[in-house]
C-alpha cells in the first residue's frame, strides 16, 4: 500500500453564479485600483491522506466518498480530484 494526496476541488459550474467571488472581485481588487483583474471564482479545496494500492483506486475510494456523503450538490458543482505521491 502507498500513501497518496488527494486534492478535491469543488467550484460551480459555469454559467452558476458566485456571490463570493464577484465580492472578493468589486469590494476588494477593483476598489483597491487594479483594473486589470476581470473575474474572480471561488472553490473550496478538500485536501486527503489516503493508503491505497494506486494512484486509480485512491482517487475511486475519495470519490465515492464525496458522493456518499453528498460532499457537493452535483447539480451546481464541478469537481476535479487530483492524486499525488505523498513522498
Amino acid at each position: 500500500m502507498a500513501v497518496f494526496n488527494v486534492h478535491v476541488t469543488i467550484e460551480n459550474k459555469p454559467g452558476i453564479s458566485d456571490p463570493e467571488g464577484e465580492t472578493i472581485l468589486n469590494d476588494l481588487v477593483l476598489k483597491g485600483g487594479d483594473s486589470s483583474i476581470s473575474k474572480i471564482k471561488t472553490a473550496k479545496m478538500l485536501k486527503f491522506t489516503i493508503k491505497e494500492k494506486d494512484k486509480k483506486s485512491a482517487q475511486a475510494k475519495v470519490q465515492k466518498i464525496c458522493d456518499e456523503l453528498r460532499i457537493y450538490n452535483p447539480m451546481v458543482s464541478k469537481v476535479t480530484i487530483d492524486v499525488f505521491d505523498a513522498s
